[in-house]
């Protein structure tokens, strides 16, 4: 359930002084680990709420604890009568309900159902473990301590560990508005990135001279290596630098986002599965891809898997293969001759004609999948006779040992 929230009473000034604490404290990324958190108290007794400065960091498929603590007298009022809120911030104004608990009734709501629950640490202690960490959990969440009279609130932003895309479909540049955007970013494993994370990638060296939608509705685009068409080389409008031959990235604010068509940068995280190059007996067009992962039990890998295994798995193959969008595109790990330029990344060919044959394609087989081609199979067509004898029907081919 998503909710506006009114202003906050005179019993939250606690919440936003600490607010500016938590602004000015140092934000070292927390990967799950406890923290020790020392608690304020009011001079009135009230609730004092205080979670971890900066933000934690997880990734797909994690266990992640959003720590919050909180204090008051316990002896005057009683915890049974203490009420905790998880919710998400899901815009300036809005908030989706996580987690409610009051007293020995816990609940959590939409996709946290099964894997969200208190820590339970102690008394006072109204931290969150969340498991199976998604993409979409990816933001800021808000802690909230109630009791008859007062309440307090503190912040936790979770982050995930993962890579920033470009992404544009078949169609070509500048074709999606800001719904198609999110789509697109979907159909290949991935989300809208957020403005933050591109800004990380672009500390990476995420270099890309074409504008695209990020999550809260601006369109930015990151540029390492300053020039004229990219913006200028002083790139005026930038977040991050003032300009200068340092880069920066570029940014076109906050856009229409029913009429104006941009790309995407899209975001996904680790996999549980694996990607992996295979060669079939002779080059394929797009119509044998599927056939030829399936064969290996697997699928065809999308281009945010691909993604995902070329910066965290480190898959490094200078061969160009299919992928599900229909797009051919190698990853490169480390850089060499003749494998297309002098710095790590993902490489793209395009969108080939689905009818032009490549040497292979990417493929992903899920966790516990099992290989039904293992060692030495390929595949072509059973009965003999090798390539010779002219065209042969792509549907009749099974996988065979070579």
């Amino acid at each position: 359930m998503v909710c506006a929230r009114a202003a906050l009473g005179p019993g939250a000034l606690w919440a936003a002084a600490w607010g500016v604490l938590l602004l000015t404290a140092p934000g070292e990324a927390q990967r799950g680990r406890k923290k020790v958190v020392h608690v304020l108290e009011g001079d009135s007794g009230s609730v004092v709420v205080q979670t971890a400065p900066g933000q934690v960091v997880s990734h797909r498929g994690g266990t992640i604890v959003l720590p919050c603590r909180y204090h008051y007298e316990a002896a005057a009022h009683g915890h049974d009568g203490v009420r905790l809120k998880w919710t998400k911030v899901v815009d300036p104004l809005a908030f989706a309900d996580v987690f409610v608990a009051l007293g020995p009734q816990h609940r959590a709501f939409g996709s946290y159902r099964g894997r969200a629950e208190l820590q339970g640490d102690g008394p006072g202690d109204a931290s969150l473990v969340l498991r199976n960490v998604t993409l979409q959990d990816y933001g800021r969440y808000e802690c909230e301590v109630t009791n008859e009279l007062e309440d307090d609130t503190g912040m936790v932003k979770l982050d995930l560990e993962g890579v920033v895309f470009p992404y544009h479909p078949r169609g070509g540049r500048y074709k999606l508005t800001f719904t198609e955007a999110q789509r697109a970013c979907a159909e290949q494993d991935g989300i809208l990135a957020s403005a933050e994370q591109l800004h990380a990638a672009w500390r990476d060296g995420l270099d890309w001279c074409n504008a695209g939608w990020l999550r809260d509705g601006s369109v930015q685009y990151p540029v390492s290596q300053p020039r004229e068409p990219c913006g200028g080389l002083g790139l005026t409008g930038n977040t991050g630098v003032s300009g200068g031959a340092s880069g920066g990235v570029r940014n076109y604010g906050y856009r229409h986002n029913a009429e104006e068509l941009y790309d995407a940068f899209c975001f996904t995280s680790n996999l549980a599965g694996r990607v992996f190059f295979l060669k079939p007996l002779r080059p394929v067009p797009f119509a044998g891809a599927a056939r030829a992962c399936a064969a290996r039990g697997a699928a065809v890998a999308k281009v945010g898997q691909l993604f995902a295994a070329w910066k965290l798995q480190l898959l490094d193959r200078c061969t160009a293969g299919w992928l599900a969008d229909g797009s051919a595109r190698y990853p490169i790990v480390n850089p060499r001759a003749r494998c297309g330029g002098r710095r790590p990344g993902v490489r793209s060919l395009g969108f080939p004609d689905a009818t032009r044959r490549l040497f292979g394609v990417y493929c992903y087989r899920a966790p516990g999948a099992p290989d039904p081609a293992p060692g030495g199979w390929g595949w072509g067509w059973a009965g003999g006779g090798g390539w010779a004898g002219g065209a042969r029907d792509p549907a009749a081919w099974t996988p065979l040992r070579v």
